[in-house]
């Protein structure tokens, strides 16, 4: 192991098969996530009303995820994470060998989502305590980006398949490049499954409440319902917007979100750095200014220029949102100082994901709605407002005095 980067983690005989794990994943995410949006929209017909609706019911295992953990509470923070990795293959599994009605697509939809919020609190929990003291920022922003780094090998697969596809003869309307990523994704998830499987025991079983609700966490909270609520616009109808309004292919897609993964992989590292530098606070309420600009811009570009440069103007801001996005990684750093131990850190980032997927849901029912009566410059400037807000809650932080 280098010094570099025994500085950053503690001897743990787990930390080499988590690095794989993580990778895997984050490959097979990218391939997953490359179609989704064009599956949806060319293959399965949702509108961009129902697309609202899809994201409701894929979102509601994170509203839901304490009572998931709940049922594993004699699970060590280990095996959650194999449960999660194997629950994400059985999602991949059924779109891959099912057909493509609007209702067996959303139940496995549900099931691969249901996988990926069980695992979303454990990697970072288990991210913060690989990590040595004060290396926390350093270490998720490590691991966040080996995870954008399989993502943006995903999606460039993604691009090549379906380039190659269409100059075959193949339509947009064909399923054959579509099952052909979800193969390889189902794939790489065997992969991530058997290596997560051979991890070691991490010790003390972390047992966690039903909802770990405590004053000293309510700022946090806070920025979880509002950070939610503006990203999960963001998340459900940003690429929809581009493939409904600007008509993006599937290759336009995946080499758009390979960029993203290519900025967050390239940047992560920096965030995190900066995070554990300058304090998580600065990094929480920066972002605010280049947001506001992203959704006002997102939502009225078609207004502001030629339908052919909105469309790069579209595109840019879809990059810098998820540059933005980064900076989450702070508030995971604010909670970890404000626990106490190992068990009341897992249990609120968990209770933070319930919180902030509740706001979710319903953004993801009401958004669809906003889109088809009023239309997208609506929904973009209620993302900015809910952005301000945010970072409102983030200026009212006070570091906590050392334990």
């Amino acid at each position: 192991m280098n010094p570099t980067k025994e500085l950053i983690y503690k001897k743990d005989t787990n930390l080499k098969l988590f690095v794989v794990t993580v990778l895997l994943t984050g490959l097979a995410y990218g391939l997953y996530r490359g179609v989704q949006d064009n599956y949806l929209a060319e293959i399965v017909h949702i509108t961009e009303f129902e697309r609202g609706i899809v994201e409701f019911f894929r979102e509601l295992p994170g509203l839901l995820l304490v009572f998931i953990l709940a049922a594993m509470y004699r699970f060590s923070e280990t095996n959650v994470f194999k449960v999660g990795t194997a629950v994400m293959l059985a999602g991949v599994l059924g779109l891959l060998f099912t057909g493509s009605s609007k209702v067996v697509v959303i139940l496995f939809m549900v099931v691969f989502s249901t996988g990926e919020h069980v695992v979303m609190p454990i990697k970072s929990s288990m991210s913060l305590y690989l990590a040595q003291k004060d290396k926390g920022g350093t270490s998720l922003g490590i691991t966040s980006a080996i995870g954008k780094g399989g993502n943006i090998l995903g999606y460039l697969v993604v691009s090549i398949i379906f380039f190659v596809f269409a100059r075959l003869g193949f339509s947009r309307q064909d399923t054959v490049a579509f099952k052909t990523v979800y193969a390889l994704a189902a794939a790489l998830l065997v992969g991530s499954t058997l290596v997560a499987l051979a991890m070691k025991e991490s010790g003390q079983r972390v047992k966690r409440s039903r909802l770990y609700v405590r004053r000293k966490f309510f700022t946090f909270y806070m920025l979880e319902v509002f950070y939610g609520a503006r990203k999960q616009i963001f998340l459900t109808f940003a690429p929809y917007v581009l493939i409904l309004v600007y008509g993006a292919t599937t290759t336009t897609i995946s080499l758009l979100l390979a960029i993203c993964a290519l900025f967050g992989m390239l940047l992560s590292p920096a965030i995190g750095r900066i995070i554990d530098r300058l304090g998580y606070k600065v990094v929480m309420v920066a972002d605010t200014l280049i947001l506001v600009a992203v959704c006002l811009l997102y939502g009225f570009a078609h207004r502001l220029f030629p339908m052919h440069i909105a469309f790069y103007v579209v595109m840019v801001n879809f990059v810098l949102d998820s540059i933005i996005s980064l900076a989450s990684m702070a508030s995971n750093v604010y909670v970890m100082d404000l626990s106490d131990n190992r068990e009341e850190l897992t249990a609120t980032l968990t209770t933070g994901i319930s919180v902030n997927h509740f706001i979710s849901v319903l953004i993801a029912l009401l958004g669809g709605f906003i889109w088809k009566v009023v239309g997208i410059e609506v929904l973009f400037t209620i993302s900015a407002i809910l952005g301000v807000v945010n970072s409102i809650f983030a200026a009212t932080i006070t570091k906590p005095k050392p334990r």
